[in-house]
């Protein structure tokens, strides 16, 4: 690839599912000697297996330096996985994609995991993400190789799970030709991705790696994808770390305004039936234990959705079980009589409301959230707080505590008592089989030999699959440990998903 003076690049963001377009002037490529060619095995400045870094924390780039060097865009490429601390990659090889496999096998810091179906490194970088809270990968090749990892990519776009995606593609000559395997994998995601890239020249495959990483970890989590062209693989470059990271229209907003929390405890003191609504926006923050402090504190009846079930365990007297079209009695009563929704990391979907327009009809709500544009897209909030779960409990719970101080704690019991009444008369449960086995008795087995903590889980040697009996009667302390698909109700996904966590290195809790 004969390098030119500038490369003007244009990247369409959705940040935080909103689309801006971003143009940057790429740095001017480096010729690069064809002696550099001899550092392919081994690869320069490959770290020993000793001095392998730890994974930064979801979204933040690492910022160790690295002297330059002249590589190819394939070295490039998994020099920069190394930079980011990753340490697992699930994949397939295929043409386009092939000139990365060497150095990637040459890698004393990434191993790759040779799955069988490109779907299925999809999902294991899904059940990896879930188990270590850090970002999963995947690759695969051109054509037919990207276009298998659509389904897990959506997937990871509705369940909020950071990924990125590696794919190949045809050289860049040959891109829109019609050539074979060729396919417009950009195209083809972009409504399903929180970014997507595609690079042509080897000089930016570090600043999209290092994009990628930040975009798909921070704000609402969520996939990128970087589409590679197989002469910018095979071309040469010069590597340095940490590359220059410009993401002018990309500003996610973490911490939540004060003045709505405010409104947001007032609201909750003057309510006479309030409950909180749990989505999985709880887990992805890993705020479960601010959850439970927040809820001990208020006393407030909650529902979780199948998404959040195990950040409050199901025999805490005030939890009301999942609410919608597989929920309890209690829960979907519970809500719909209601005058205060507290909606936390939730969305307010079909599964759960219904009919919209009958759909907790006298409640106001109180709608946080990550992502802005989930805030009164189902449900008109009337108080909206943008930001990360664990900072809006933890803020929640202070302005509580002063609220609580200045005008007493509000009487609730009046209200505990008929929810406690609904429990009792409407218990979850279910019909043994006459003959046979039924699904939920063995799911219970399971969880009772799998003990309170769900330590068989805490392995990370098992993982769900979708269906009623897992919604319905899976035990609290596997659900905590055991995260499936959720919006796309995606059938299959457990047994690759269960690749990844047992891949995972640690495991991090909620």
């Amino acid at each position: 690839m004969e390098p030119h003076e500038t490369d003007r690049h244009t990247a369409v963001i959705r940040t935080e599912r909103e689309v801006v377009t971003i143009v940057t002037d790429s740095p001017t490529p480096t010729k690069a000697s064809p002696a550099s060619l001899a550092h392919a095995r081994p690869r320069p400045g490959a770290p020993a297996a000793s001095a392998q870094p730890a994974q930064p924390s979801a979204g933040s780039v690492a910022q160790a330096p690295v002297a330059p060097q002249h590589v190819t865009g394939a070295q490039s490429l998994v020099l920069s996985l190394e930079a980011m601390g990753v340490d697992t990659v699930f994949g397939i090889p295929g043409g386009a994609i092939l000139p990365a496999y060497d150095p990637l096998m040459d890698s004393t810091s990434v191993r790759h995991i040779l799955v069988r179906h490109e779907q299925g490194a999809g999902h294991a970088a899904e059940g990896y993400a879930a188990a270590t809270g850090r970002v999963g990968v995947c690759m695969a090749t051109s054509g037919p190789g990207a276009t298998n990892l659509v389904t897990p990519i959506a997937d990871a776009y509705m369940d909020s799970v950071p990924i990125v995606a590696i794919t190949g593609q045809v050289p860049s000559g040959s891109i829109g030709t019609d050539a074979f395997q060729e396919a417009d994998i950009r195209g083809i995601t972009m409504p399903i991705t929180k970014h997507n890239y595609l690079v042509t020249n080897p000089d930016e495959i570090p600043r999209a790696i290092a994009e990628a990483f930040h975009i798909a970890g921070t704000g609402r989590p969520g996939p990128v994808l970087v589409d590679i062209s197989k002469d910018a693989l095979v071309g040469q470059t010069t590597f340095s770390w940490p590359p220059q990271i410009d993401l002018p229209g990309y500003r996610p907003v973490a911490r939540p305004h004060g003045k709505q929390i405010r409104e947001a405890a007032r609201l909750m003191a003057a309510a006479e039936r309030p409950i909180f609504y749990i989505g999985g926006g709880v887990i992805r923050a890993r705020a479960a234990d601010q959850l439970r402090a927040l809820v001990e504190l208020t006393q407030i009846p909650l529902v979780t959705t199948l998404m959040a079930r195990g950040a409050v365990p199901d025999n805490h007297p005030l939890h009301l079980g999942m609410p919608g079209m597989h929920g309890s009695v209690a829960a979907v009563t519970g809500l719909q009589k209601s005058d205060l929704i507290i909606a936390l990391g939730a969305r307010f979907d079909d599964r759960v409301t219904g009919q919209l327009s009958t759909f907790a009809p006298h409640a106001k709500v109180i709608h946080a959230d990550i992502d802005p544009a989930e805030i009164s897209k189902n449900r008109v909030a009337d108080v909206p707080i943008v930001g990360d779960c664990k900072d809006v409990i933890t803020d929640l719970i202070d302005a509580i505590t002063a609220e609580h101080a200045a005008h007493g704690r509000p009487a609730y019991q009046a209200w505990q008592e008929t929810v406690a009444d609904w429990k009792a008369t409407y218990p979850v449960g279910y019909t043994p089989a006459e003959e046979g086995l039924s699904p939920q008795y063995v799911i219970e087995r399971i969880g009772a030999l799998s003990g309170a903590r769900g330590d068989l889980c805490r392995r990370r040697r098992a993982a769900p699959d979708v269906g009623r009996p897992v919604r319905g009667v899976l035990p609290p302390q596997l659900m905590d440990q055991l995260r499936g698909p959720g919006h796309d109700g995606l059938l299959g996904a457990g047994r690759d998903g269960c690749q990844g966590r047992r891949a995972a290195p640690h495991r991090m809790g909620h």
